[in-house]
């Protein structure tokens, strides 16, 4: 049924992964739709602050992940658990959307059960090429399932499932930057090879250990590198490249177009977010599977690239002792670099936003 003014829920977070995405697709519906958006996070996570500096109104519930190594600690978690449902609850029965889209995170279980127990429709949003618990359980009831990798019948009704891809922010695709004024933006040669290692906000433990150890093998090779540290691992990072030209480290990367424009070469965790980017972009990737996630769902997006020859997959117990070598054999083959680029470009999926946007808006007017 068509309305003046659309009420639309959105629930989804914990990291960058999740978050960049649900504002991709709220920034979108504003475009399409008369729409009054409310998000539901977790918190004390980064959507808390994100959400709202991105001008959207934001509502936390208490929820927590599950510790699946000792059991007896979930106590609490339950507990919050129960208390994020009645919270859930009310904020579907106060704000009485339209439609709740759900983007996978803690919080995104008890909003979206919410909604579904309210009546309202729901559409899921599965970013990894192995779907979590959460949708698994939700997808009985959603209207719609937009997914990011193919062949996810084994887990979703078929009937339900739309290949959407995973919606990336709009800068890293509107940048124009050259390979060459992008290396002279962070201080280095334009004709010198450059790889990027990235592990997200906080950091991955496995590639700072890596680069830290093998930083001045790089260096010696005449190989650049662009290091985002991330929060934790403190100043190991600056003081490992100290005396070394040729090498930026940086806990946060403000301008990862430029970033990943300067790169011959990505080294990343396997995220589906950070997967979508490199597609879209046709960056030649070393994907570094992060161990501790849910169904070890990174290795599972790893692997979709590296069986078609669009990555280079290292595992993450290997990486200190090999990731270098991969490195430096790679960047100075490229003939190589160039037929990952072209590998991986063939995998993406344009337009991601729009797409799941589309959805929402025949399953609200066909309501």
């Amino acid at each position: 049924m068509k309305k003046d003014r659309y009420r639309i829920l959105i629930s989804g977070g914990g990291t960058g992964g999740h978050i960049f995405p649900a504002l991709s697709i709220a920034n979108a519906l504003k475009t399409r739709l008369n729409a009054e958006i409310l998000f539901v996070g977790a918190d004390n996570r980064m959507e808390m602050e994100r959400v709202p500096a991105a001008g959207y109104e934001i509502k936390g519930l208490p929820v927590a992940g599950f510790n699946r190594k000792n059991l007896f600690k979930n106590f609490g978690v339950l507990l919050k658990l129960r208390r994020s449902i009645a919270m859930a609850r009310k904020i579907v029965a106060d704000f009485k959307p339209d439609i709740a889209v759900g983007v996978g995170g803690y919080c995104s279980g008890p909003t979206l059960k919410a909604a579904q127990r309210a009546g309202v429709p729901t559409l899921l949003q599965e970013q990894n090429s192995y779907a979590g618990v959460t949708n698994k359980l939700l997808a009985k009831k959603a209207k719609k399932i937009c997914v990011a990798y193919p062949d996810l019948e084994r887990f979703f009704p078929a009937e339900k499932i739309v290949l959407t891809g995973n919606p990336v922010r709009k800068d890293l695709l509107s940048n124009t930057i050259s390979p060459q004024k992008a290396k002279e933006r962070f201080g280095l040669n334009p004709n010198l090879p450059t790889v990027l290692v990235v592990g997200g906000s906080l950091g991955a433990l496995t590639l700072n250990e890596s680069m830290e150890a093998g930083i001045k093998r790089l260096n010696e090779e005449g190989i650049q590198v662009i290091w985002q540290t991330g929060k934790n691992f403190g100043d190991r990072g600056i003081t490992a490249v100290k005396n070394l030209k040729g090498v930026v480290v940086t806990k946060f990367i403000s301008d990862m177009a430029a970033a990943y424009a300067a790169a011959d070469l990505v080294v990343s965790r396997a995220g589906a977010g950070s997967i979508s980017e490199l597609e879209l972009l046709g960056k030649p990737c070393i994907l570094v599977p992060s161990p501790n996630v849910a169904e070890d769902h990174q290795t599972k997006n790893a692997r979709a690239l590296s069986d078609k020859g669009a990555a280079i997959l290292v595992k993450d117990a290997d990486a200190r002792e090999k990731l270098v070598d991969e490195i430096i054999s790679i960047i100075h083959d490229k003939n190589k670099l160039t037929e990952m680029s072209i590998e991986i470009k063939k995998l993406a999926l344009p337009e991601s936003d729009e797409k799941i946007v589309d959805e929402i808006v025949k399953i609200i007017q066909n309501a």
